[in-house]
């Protein structure tokens, strides 16, 4: 079928496939990661809140950060 179309959209084409298959990489290798780590996370989280519950927790000084 890109046979049929004019050399230059056909390199358009493949330009745009070529995009799709990295994003498409990206997407599987974020996925791959999320689920490896997704146990960890939770933990991080449950940690957070008994932190926030026991009082331990303390709001984030933007202004040390982003000055």
């Amino acid at each position: 079928m890109m046979e049929s179309l004019p050399e230059p959209a056909q390199d358009l084409v493949a330009e745009h496939l070529r995009i799709y298959l990295e994003e498409l990489q990206d997407e599987l290798q974020w996925e791959d990661l999320f689920k490896k780590t997704q146990t960890q996370l939770v933990a991080a989280a449950r940690r957070a809140k008994a932190e926030i519950k026991q009082g331990l927790a303390k709001p984030i000084d933007y202004e040390k950060f982003f000055s």
